[in-house]
């Protein structure tokens, strides 16, 4: 399913100040259909605001967001959302969190453990099911919330820089995991960061997001074959390049 943005703009009240703020304001996007989009921009310029608005758990204020030519007004089955605290059930075991979504599709139990178990090895914890969050590192955590996010095997998959609370070698081990994902089920991603390279390392496109209000400000075509690994892009020139001039670009 390809999203299509139409002159959206979002305000919203601050709850701390009482101050109306325009976080969006004409922002106008085509991303494609098995597409993978990284959107970086500065600090507080709505990117997660915008991902909150395309998977409908955040208002629109005038404009469009269309998933597929249909209007965007709710969280919908097609749109699966991987958050940056993992937002798992403490109380549940990684398989436990991984078959929620299932569960309350009502499909036939026995269909509903064999998918969660297939994507728990897709995402390397086998043999960890039946552990609670609480046993698990921040990588483990993030690699079941990912796991959740796709057994329900939406169309997009939305990501709110969900790598951004681990170390750098987990980081880096569960970037080339989304990209081998990526390649092996190709499905529309969306995916927030505030790490230019990050961006370049996954994406077909990067989305280079304006001051606040946000606005579209330049896309950059990503050129690099897949698959794709940190080892192999080590001095790459054309990868250090593009880094470099998207990193201007989100200064500018």
């Amino acid at each position: 399913m390809g999203v299509v943005v139409q002159d959206l703009e979002k305000i919203y009240v601050d709850p701390h100040t009482a101050e109306e703020v325009v976080a969006i304001r004409g922002l106008n996007l085509e991303l494609k259909e098995n597409e993978f989009t990284s959107i970086v921009g500065p600090s507080g310029c709505g990117k997660t605001t915008f991902l909150h608005m395309v998977a409908g758990l955040r208002k629109i204020t005038t404009g469009k967001i269309l998933v597929d030519g249909k209007l965007v007004t709710r969280p919908g089955a097609d749109r699966g959302v991987v958050f940056q605290d993992y937002a798992l059930f403490p109380w549940k075991t990684a398989l436990e969190n991984v078959e929620f979504g299932l569960k309350i599709q009502k499909m036939d139990p026995e269909e509903i453990r064999e998918i969660a178990n297939d994507y728990l090895l897709r995402v390397g914890l086998n043999g960890f099911q039946n552990k609670y969050p609480r046993e698990l590192s921040g990588g483990m955590q993030q690699r079941v919330g990912l796991a959740r996010a796709l057994a329900n095997r939406p169309s997009i998959l939305l990501m709110d820089e969900p790598f951004a609370s681990v170390d750098a070698l987990t980081r880096m081990n569960l970037q080339e995991l989304l990209t081998q994902i990526y390649e092996n089920e190709r499905r529309t991603i969306i995916f927030v960061t505030h790490s230019v390279e990050e961006a370049v390392f996954l994406a077909d496109k990067v989305v280079v997001f304006s001051q606040r209000p946000a606005r579209c400000k330049k896309i950059f075509a990503v050129n690099i074959p897949r698959p794709r690994t940190w080892s192999a892009l080590q001095g790459d020139s054309y990868f250090n390049e593009l880094r470099a001039s998207i990193l201007r670009n989100v200064q500018e």
